[in-house]
């Protein structure tokens, strides 16, 4: 893990919303009752969160945040990784940021927000309902997280990554999208490569236009799971979305669940299986923990075939357990695996 030192290169370093998970269990039932369609993520007010966590059930409270997440993973198989977003002076942001720097994480994040009752300025936090089947369904109240702003992005941290990671969440937001054009260039001035993560279909049909013309000039690898990539190039199947994805040049990883995984080079198309698990508990976290294993081996300079099976291997180890940061060593199960064999060690 990195030492900190003012001058070291960071594997990835992931620009996203700070957010604290509370993940309920509830059936399909439920989420219709609430007005939740299934599988997705729904921006609310603090308002509408409180009243989907009163009527819930008990929850379980974990620092979350998709981008965050991945840093996380990065961080537990040995890498490098630094994370810029906002919390607030609250309980949960204090979880937040004590939970993200045990892990091994960068996070100096700009002079919190105080908190107010009643003000929609708290640290975000995600409701995560995860169904019998485990899919999840997210209602998220970003809270603070709104009000990142290009001055908050710490260009000393951002230009040392390899990998710069941005939540396509955050692109729902006017300042925060300034933020992460201005790490974009940071990153590209120190060299790195600029990798996005579409987020959500309903995301993806919000900004189709700009994620697009994205892929033109600032983005070198993209993630997006079967519904997003197809979505993203509107097409009619997979195949067709996958041409389309090769078309740009860009590394392009699809996830598809059980169905494993399909990574787009300059080769064209090629099918990585998912690790095999005994029983999906939980699938959030999933796509952030794919992602952390690629970027991971793809920093340490992997071919994006050993990239995606490690992927697969951090995204099997997620779904086993409620909850979207890894509860095994993520290090001892690539080891073993023989998935971290010829990646080039982090430099002193």
């Amino acid at each position: 893990m990195s030492d900190g030192a003012p001058d070291q290169l960071l594997d990835v370093v992931a620009v996203g919303s700070s957010l604290v998970d509370v993940l309920v269990q509830v059936d399909d039932a439920r989420l219709a009752a609430v007005g939740l369609a299934k599988g997705s993520m729904e921006l609310v007010d603090l308002a509408r969160a409180e009243d989907l966590y009163a009527g819930a059930g008990p929850g379980v409270e974990v620092s979350g945040g998709s981008a965050a997440n991945t840093a996380v993973g990065v961080a537990c198989l040995g890498g490098s990784a630094g994370f810029v977003g906002k919390v607030a002076d609250d309980p949960l942001g204090t979880l937040f940021a004590h939970d993200i720097r045990a892990s091994g994480v960068q996070f100096d994040p700009p002079t919190p927000v105080a908190s107010r009752p009643g003000a929609d300025l708290g640290t975000g936090r995600c409701l995560v309902f995860v169904s019998p089947d485990a899919e999840r369904t997210m209602a998220t109240h970003l809270g603070v997280a709104v009000t990142l702003a290009p001055d908050d992005v710490p260009l000393e941290l951002v230009s040392r990554a390899r990998l710069l990671y941005l939540e396509g969440y955050l692109w729902d937001l006017a300042p925060a999208k300034e933020a992460m054009r201005r790490a974009i260039g940071a990153a590209h001035r120190g060299e790195g490569a600029v990798a996005l993560s579409l987020s959500d279909p309903f995301c993806v049909d919000r900004h189709r236009r700009e994620f697009l013309d994205l892929l033109l000039d600032e983005v070198d690898v993209l993630f997006g799971n079967e519904e997003e990539i197809v979505s993203l190039f509107g097409a009619r199947s997979l195949d067709a979305a996958l041409e389309a994805a090769e078309e740009t040049g860009l590394l392009v990883a699809v996830t598809r669940g059980a169905a494993g995984a399909v990574v787009v080079t300059e080769r064209g198309p090629l099918s990585v299986p998912a690790t095999p698990v005994d029983h999906v508990v939980d699938t959030t976290g999933a796509g952030d923990l794919f992602a952390a294993g690629f970027l991971y081996a793809l920093a340490r300079g992997a071919e994006p075939e050993q990239a995606a099976r490690l992927g697969a291997l951090c995204a099997a180890e997620v779904v086993g357990h409620i909850g979207a940061r890894p509860q095994a060593d993520l290090r001892a199960l690539a080891l073993a695996s023989g998935l971290l064999e010829g990646l080039i060690s982090a430099e002193a």
